[in-house]
Parts: structure tokens; sequence; C-alpha cells
């Protein structure tokens, strides 16, 4: 994904959702991708992406998330 940086992994895709969510209230469009493997569901994460120009503030508007 050429252009977009991870800004929040967890094991969680409720909380990886709820992430996306706050960042899109303000206008930061994010995405979630879900590398938790489908048959452990113990093993992998669940990140969160966005364009590498808004990382900062997406980093910044995250960080007590």
């Amino acid at each position: 994904m050429e252009g977009w940086v991870v800004v929040f992994s967890c094991d969680n895709l409720f909380r990886a959702e709820l992430a996306r969510q706050h960042l899109s209230n303000d206008g930061i469009e994010a995405i979630v991708v879900n590398k938790k493997d489908s048959f452990y569901v113990t093993i992998g994460d669940v990140e969160v992406y966005v364009a590498s120009e808004d990382a900062e503030a997406a980093t910044d508007l995250l960080k007590d998330f």
C-alpha cells in the first residue's frame, strides 16, 4: 500500500474500527486492514492505515486512544 502508513495497531477489530471512525470524524480518511489469521484468530493484528500526509495528525489524534 504505497503512500499509506500504519498509525494504529491492535488485536481487536472493533477497537480498530472505533479508531478509524475517530479519524473519519476529524476528516482523515483511514482504512482498516485485518491481518489476523482466519483459523488461529489469536495470531495477527488489525491495523489502521492513513495517507502518509495525514500520519502526523492521525497519530496525534490517536495517542490517547
